[in-house]
C-alpha cells in the first residue's frame, strides 16, 4: 500500500506514495530537503518551475520550500544580535542547503525524515548550533509535515520559521479562500486595513500581503475548477499567514510563518529556545473534492 523508491535525476529523489490513493509526493534532500510534487489521481496539486529547480545558483520558485531561521526579508538583508551585525537573505538558508536522509518508513503511511545541522556557512549568518529534523508523512489525500527544532549553542536562540508551498492553479479566476484573520499587510506598501473575508483582486501584477494575527489553526483553498479544497492546519506557533501570486504565473502561495518580516530585529512572535531545548511544530495538508 505504501511505498518509498529513490530516482537519480540531477539530484537524488525520493518518491513516497499511496499505492491505494493514488497519491505521491517527490522530495529533494540535496537541494533544501524540498517536497518538488504532490499528486493526488494524477492531478498536480504544487506547481515547480523546472529551469530554476535545476540551477542550483537560484532560488527555488515551486514545491513547498522551507523558511529558516527567518521568514520574509530583513531590511537591507541585515540584523543586530548581540551587538554585532549579520546578513541574512530573504527566507534564509535552510532551503538552499543539502539536507541529509535520517530515516524511512513504510508502515501506516508512506514516510521520510530528513535533517539539517549547522555549520561554517550557517554559523557566518546566523550565530547558534542547531539541528533541523523534518518528517514528511503521506497518507491517503494527507501530507503532514511535522519540524522539531533543537538548539545546540550555549546561549539562547531565537528564530522564526515557515513554509513556502506554490499551489498550481491555471485558472485564478476559480479559486476562493478561507482566511483566518480580520488585518492583513500589503508587504510592499506596508499598507494596514481590514479584511472582512472577501479576497483580493486576483488580476493584480502582484499581490503580496500578511494577515496576522490568524486567529484558528486552519485555513483553506478551494479551486472551483478542479472541484477540490486545500486545507492547511497547522499548529500554534504559527501566528500569521501570507499570500503571494504573480501575473502570469500558474501558482498561489498561501505560506504559514511563525512571525513576520523582520522579526530577528523587532521581536515579534519569535520562538526562543534555551540551550540544549528542542520545540515541535506541525503544518498538515488535506485535499478533498467537492
Amino acid at each position: 500500500m505504501f511505498a518509498i523508491s529513490l530516482k537519480q535525476d540531477q539530484y537524488a529523489t525520493y518518491i513516497l506514495s499511496d499505492q491505494e490513493a493514488h497519491s505521491r509526493i517527490e522530495v529533494v534532500p540535496e537541494r533544501g530537503g524540498i517536497i518538488t510534487q504532490w499528486r493526488i489521481q494524477g492531478q498536480n496539486l504544487l506547481y515547480l518551475d523546472a529551469e530554476r529547480f535545476a540551477d542550483p545558483k537560484l532560488s527555488i520558485r515551486g514545491g513547498i520550500p522551507i523558511l529558516f531561521p527567518i521568514c520574509g526579508n530583513l531590511p537591507d538583508n541585515h540584523y543586530t544580535y548581540n551587538g554585532e551585525e549579520y546578513a541574512l537573505k530573504q527566507h534564509g538558508f535552510a532551503r538552499d542547503l543539502p539536507w541529509e536522509v535520517r530515516d524511512r518508513e513504510t508502515n501506516d503511511c508512506a514516510k521520510i525524515t530528513l535533517s539539517l545541522e549547522s555549520n561554517e556557512k550557517t554559523l557566518a549568518v546566523y550565530p547558534f548550533e542547531f539541528q533541523l529534523t523534518f518528517t514528511y508523512k503521506l497518507k491517503g489525500n494527507t501530507l503532514t509535515l511535522e519540524q522539531r527544532y533543537t538548539n545546540q549553542s550555549e546561549e539562547t536562540m531565537p528564530f522564526s520559521t515557515g513554509l513556502h508551498p506554490y499551489f498550481w492553479s491555471a485558472d485564478k479566476s476559480q479559486l476562493d479562500f478561507e482566511i483566518p484573520a480580520s488585518q492583513l499587510q500589503d508587504q510592499r506598501t506596508k499598507e494596514q486595513r481590514p479584511f472582512e473575508g472577501t479576497f483580493l483582486d486576483l488580476t493584480q501584477d502582484e499581490i503580496d500581503v500578511a494577515f496576522k494575527p490568524v486567529t484558528r489553526d486552519r485555513a483553506s483553498l478551494i479551486d472551483r475548477r478542479r472541484n477540490l479544497k486545500i486545507e492547511l492546519h497547522y499548529s500554534s506557533d504559527y501566528s500569521t499567514l501570507v499570500f503571494w501570486t504573480l501575473k502570469g504565473k500558474e501558482y498561489v502561495c498561501l505560506e504559514p510563518w511563525s512571525a513576520p518580516r523582520n522579526a530577528l530585529n523587532s521581536g515579534e512572535n519569535l520562538i526562543t529556545l534555551e540551550p540544549g531545548e528542542s520545540c515541535e511544530t506541525l503544518v498538515e495538508l488535506r485535499v478533498s473534492y467537492l
